[in-house]
């Protein structure tokens, strides 16, 4: 079951964060404390967020070698954007032809 939720989450971030979230309230709220940093987290940083809240552990914080999964999701949700934006630029480009 877990390695089903591994291959969900690479593929739908966002709704396998509010699973955690519905299914888990308590894990969410640990990690950070407030509902709208989670929530925001949901819109812009999802592979981010999602990988911060299942790396969390209550009163230690997140581990040493869990900091880099965190940033690769950094990383991930960064090239979402960039590659956003690119294509946007690219089909303003096509049209001006």
């Amino acid at each position: 079951m877990g390695c089903l939720f591994a291959i969900f989450a690479g593929f739908f971030p966002r709704f396998a964060l509010l699973v955690v979230w519905l299914a888990r309230p308590n894990l969410v709220d640990a990690a950070f404390g407030t509902w709208i940093v989670p929530l925001l987290g949901i819109v812009f940083f999802p592979f981010a967020t999602l990988l911060y809240v299942l790396f969390y552990v209550p009163g230690v914080g997140v581990p040493g070698w869990a900091w880099l999964w965190i940033a690769l999701g950094v990383l991930v949700d960064l090239s979402h954007w960039v590659s956003t934006v690119l294509r946007r630029d690219r089909m303003v480009d096509l049209r001006s032809m």
